[in-house]
């Protein structure tokens, strides 16, 4: 029997998990299945090693590193991992895929929303993130703290990986037919091409708050598995002019789409970098967006997409409603029996302007 294209959904992930397609170090964490990917967990050891690498078509992730560790440290108790310094840490799950199945891997949001760069590395591999057809060995997670030094530890989740049966079926005729159906965006004009186009919010929503968040350097430590434990201020500044943004170089930003986005629950959707061309910025890490996430379906009723910049070698103007990334919808290849918001405790549920999980809510006041 064929096996159908498409995302595979948290039944056959678990499933996996059970017969050993995925094999685990150990049990699985209760929510560590979200439904339609697997969040990836942090081994017992971290390597700090001089620069990043790939290990390319001959050689694995362990051989490589015999020449590039710097330093070796125990994640059992926690350990710091400092801005500026690269690690490779072995995950606690690694893979045998049937023929006809790959994988993609991606920064957790909360991961995204600190800017540590995370991208999960294979052996013999030739590209970040990417998992290829019937791929049997270890995962390994590369992470580099860019504005904030972390506390993490054996078992935190930065990662998680996304598996397909077949090739991508993500095309603009799905996300027209999609949207003919249901309408994916609460506001703003469809625009449909590459993608679907998310355009940045600058004018503060409704209740007039800060546009976005500007990263303060030199903060105190982040403990990344701590949920609403920090002050805001103390780690970012508000940003409360209106229209327009100077994004200035090796700067990060929190800012929000103006459009309000749903995913129906037979679906995936992945957001990926626009193209550079348009502007001296990028969003600095696609996400996957799991099935429900804005949705009726999870209780959600549109949900804006946080998104994590940063400006290239120039300071650069953003505008009010300026594209600046692209959602692609992929279908799952059976109904989901979870969907994003509905009891699973999602932190971005019906989410605005939002910082990572980490930080206690904003109470910092609204400017009319």
């Amino acid at each position: 029997m064929t096996q159908p294209h498409g995302i595979l959904p948290a039944s056959r992930i678990a499933a996996y998990c059970e017969n050993g397609t995925i094999k685990l170090a150990r049990k699985p964490d209760a929510d560590q299945i979200q439904p339609a990917s697997l969040d990836l967990r942090l081994g017992k050891v971290a390597y700090r090693v001089r620069a990043s690498f790939l290990p390319g078509p001959k050689t694995t992730v362990a051989e490589k590193l015999k020449n590039l560790v710097l330093h070796e440290m125990s994640l059992e108790e926690g350990a710091v991992l400092e801005t500026g310094c690269v690690y490779i840490v072995p995950l606690q799950e690694s893979l045998a895929l049937p023929k006809g199945i790959s994988a993609a891997a991606n920064p957790k949001s909360s991961t995204g929303r600190l800017d540590i760069f995370t991208r999960v590395i294979t052996d013999y591999a030739q590209e970040f993130d990417k998992v290829p057809e019937a791929y049997a060995g270890p995962l390994y997670a590369e992470i580099s703290p860019r504005t904030f030094s972390i506390l993490a530890r054996e078992g935190s989740r930065l990662s998680q990986i996304r598996f397909r049966s077949g090739a991508s079926l993500a095309t603009d005729a799905l996300i027209h037919q999609l949207n003919a159906a249901e309408a994916l965006i609460t506001e703003g004009e469809v625009n449909i091409d590459g993608g679907l186009a998310l355009s940045v919010d600058l004018t503060g929503g409704k209740l007039q708050g800060p546009v976005g968040f500007r990263a303060k350097r030199h903060s105190a430590l982040v403990d990344v598995d701590k949920k609403a434990a920090l002050e805001v201020l103390d780690y970012w500044e508000p940003i409360w002019q209106k229209g327009s943004l100077i994004l200035d170089p090796d700067q990060f930003y929190i800012l929000a789409s103006r459009e309000a986005v749903r995913i129906p629950p037979t679906h995936a959707a992945e957001m990926v970098p626009y193209n550079p061309l348009v502007g001296e910025f990028r969003v600095h890490y696609a996400g996957f967006f799991d099935p429900g996430f804005g949705h009726s379906s999870g209780h959600g009723e549109g949900a804006r997409a946080v998104l994590e910049v940063r400006s290239h070698e120039v300071p650069f103007i953003l505008e009010d409603g300026q594209i600046i990334g692209r959602l692609i919808y992929e279908p799952l290849t059976e109904p989901p029996q979870m969907v994003y918001g509905s009891g699973l405790g999602s932190n971005y549920q019906k989410q605005g302007l939002k910082l990572s999980k980490h930080f206690k809510a904003y109470d910092g006041g609204y400017r009319s």
